[in-house]
């Protein structure tokens, strides 16, 4: 936003300079007399034909706010490059290079950036979301939750330590902020923008978008630790192969045998923590111009948002999905990271190989002390 508001700025510095470098008009014509005709700035080409001439000082009379023959003068004449007192890169250039699609018309390099966004990110994008969340709620209205078919114990088993938790709900808190906050700026003003008007949505963009600005590096440190921590027991392993194959034993009467986490989990971990999480950090750091070395030019800035967006979207898809099972998806998964504890049921029913190594004595069932009276209470299950 900042960089906006800069670049705007010089582009307005320069249009005052060219206007006042601009040669003036004959002795018997007025300056008013000059707009009119259409004169052109200092170093711009004047339009060859005569209708277009009369265009022009039609359109200054009809309509006087209208800088379209300016900006078409900078097009036609080649005068991209000014000069500007503020400091950075591309602050004099007034207008980016032409760029032409393959086949199609010429456009500038920032109007080839608008309309992938406004043509092909925001409406896809925007699909993407609402179909996966339909799909989600057609599942658990057709499904239910899953899980509760092995009776509780009582004996409990230490899923999560407190450190893994502590890593995960940094990160997932960073992450709702970030995804709340980028779908308010992507999509708000065809939504709320009617509902709220200009002023309260203004304020409210304007919140937000600080607040995306801070969680920012909150979440690229979190998802570091949360890779780390978790990256050893989301290992591929054959068991994931079968996994996959019977999609889980979701749309069956029993789940596919898995390890800690399963197949599915698993894949959140390495398409949506390590890959998109880093690919959106990375494009999340170039436009928040924290990358030292970067000239930070308009199209690194506009390859920066349009990377930014894709991932991120699709990172929304994947986190929704697991978002979904880690709370009403499934019975006890949610318990498991509140309080680090579930039920040897639970682990027997959900994750087999997990508890069948916890009760061969491979895993411990307690790697840590417990966190609160009410687990203390409970029976730990060292001895299956």
């Amino acid at each position: 936003m900042r960089s906006f508001f800069v670049s705007m700025l010089a582009g307005l510095s320069v249009s005052l300079a060219c206007a006042q470098a601009a040669p003036a008009p004959a002795a018997s014509m007025t300056q008013a007399e000059a707009v009119q005709t259409g004169a052109a700035p200092a170093g711009f080409v004047a339009p060859a034909e005569p209708k277009a001439d009369e265009s022009n000082a039609e359109r200054a009379k009809s309509q006087p706010g209208n800088n379209a023959p300016f900006w078409r003068g900078v097009r036609d004449s080649g005068l991209q490059q000014g000069t500007s007192s503020l400091p950075g890169a591309e602050k004099g250039v007034l207008v980016q290079p032409f760029v032409q699609y393959p086949g199609s018309h010429y456009t500038t390099a920032g109007e080839a950036w608008r309309q992938v966004r406004n043509q092909w990110i925001i409406p896809y994008g925007g699909a993407l979301i609402v179909i996966t969340l339909l799909a989600l709620a057609l599942f658990y209205f057709s499904k239910g939750s899953l899980g509760g078919h092995q009776p509780d114990t009582g004996r409990q088993i230490e899923r999560f330590t407190y450190f893994e938790r502590a890593a995960h709900w940094c990160n997932a808190i960073a992450f709702s902020v970030l995804a709340i906050s980028g779908l308010v700026m992507a999509f708000g003003k065809f939504f709320m923008l009617p509902v709220l008007g200009a002023t309260l949505f203004g304020w409210l963009s304007y919140v937000l978008k600080t607040a995306h600005n801070f969680a920012g590096p909150l979440f690229a440190v979190s998802l570091l630790v949360v890779f780390f921590t978790f990256v050893r027991d989301n290992l591929p392993n054959r068991h994931d192969l079968v996994w996959l194959l019977k999609g889980g034993g979701l749309f069956g009467g029993h789940e596919v045998p898995s390890e800690r986490f399963n197949a599915g989990e698993k894949v959140v971990f390495w398409g949506g923590v390590f890959l998109l999480g880093f690919v959106a950090v990375a494009s999340g750091l170039v436009l928040d111009q924290l990358v030292p070395g970067m000239a930070y030019l308009r199209g690194d800035m506009q390859i920066a948002h349009m990377v930014h967006a894709v991932s991120t979207l699709l990172m929304m898809v994947l986190f929704l999905g697991h978002i979904y099972m880690g709370t009403i998806g499934m019975k006890g998964a949610f318990n498991a990271m509140k309080t680090g504890q579930v039920d040897e049921g639970w682990a027997r029913e959900h994750h087999e190989l997990w508890y069948e190594d916890i009760k061969a004595g491979k895993i411990p069932a307690q790697r840590s002390a417990p966190q609160s009276a009410g687990v203390a209470a409970s029976k730990p299950a060292t001895q299956l």
